[in-house]
């Protein structure tokens, strides 16, 4: 795949984040925005387990969609503390996804501040993610299109992302945010996905403490490299026409996607992947 390094900037004022990210709509990684925050010296996996240990905890896998899975329903429930375990002691494909922790751990909400980009960040929800080794999320964009900022702590994650330019060559999955799930973003097969090395990216590794903006709507896959975490905070879609598909998503996508799964069952997803192939191909 044609994948660019993204910027990377030690500081940034807001004048600049505007100016030369946010109005473009091109992702930075900001290296030492986060210095001053507490967080950046207290949050680790073990700081996690003391404060939350006894917080039973949704999990995530990299199993295909099943008509059965509800709309980002869990594989699977831990507490805390065992799950952090087992993060340390093996790899294991089990992911904390969108979890608001600073909701269920109050404790955390004093070690950090909602910072000023230039945009109102809702904060109400931001959300934590964890994986341990090697665990990756599919390739998906996400149901609101929203500006996020995405800080991680501990260890080292391997992120790619795309525009919404590039969904014609992505193998995009119809009346869903994600892609083809058996497509390998980290070692593509190109014989078998060969609209791939038409689209053009983008690649960073984040290390703890640093935050990469992601613009409106943009793919990501994430790979944790080691285990670790990350806390997403986001801001609502500016542009006209990514509002007008965010709300399209959440309202009319997601509910027919769901209706279409108890009246058709497995013959439904096994349509939308096949269509994904053949919607893609027509590119090439």
């Amino acid at each position: 795949m044609n994948l660019q390094d993204i910027p990377r900037v030690k500081h940034i004022t807001k004048s600049d984040f505007i100016k030369h990210y946010f109005t473009p709509q091109k992702p930075v990684v900001i290296e030492h925005f986060i210095d001053d925050w507490p967080a950046y010296s207290k949050w680790s996996l073990e700081y996690m387990k003391q404060v939350g240990g006894n917080i039973t905890v949704p999990l995530y896998d990299d199993r295909p969609v099943d008509f059965k899975d509800g709309f980002n329903e869990p594989h699977a429930k831990m507490k805390l503390a065992d799950y952090i375990d087992l993060l340390k002691r093996e790899p294991t494909k089990f992911r904390i996804f969108l979890w608001n922790a600073l909701k269920e751990i109050p404790v955390l909400q004093k070690d950090f501040t909602f910072p000023d980009f230039g945009l109102r960040l809702m904060k109400g929800i931001p959300m934590l993610f964890f994986g341990g080794e090697n665990s990756h999320t599919f390739m998906h964009y996400d149901i609101d299109l929203a500006n996020i900022f995405h800080f991680h702590f501990e260890g080292k994650k391997q992120c790619i992302l795309f525009d919404q330019k590039q969904n014609k060559f992505l193998y995009k999955v119809p009346h869903a945010l994600i892609t083809r799930e058996d497509i390998d973003f980290n070692n593509p097969d190109f014989e078998k996905w060969p609209a791939l090395k038409k689209a053009n990216g983008y690649k960073t590794e984040l290390n703890h403490g640093e935050v990469l903006y992601m613009p409106e709507g943009y793919w990501h896959y994430m790979r944790y490299i080691t285990p670790g975490f990350s806390m997403s905070l986001r801001a609502i879609a500016r542009n006209p026409k990514h509002f007008g598909k965010a709300i399209y998503n959440v309202f009319i996508m997601r509910n027919y996607d769901n209706l279409m799964r108890r009246i058709k069952g497995q013959k439904w997803i096994d349509w939308k992947n096949e269509q994904a192939i053949l919607r893609t191909n027509k590119h090439l």
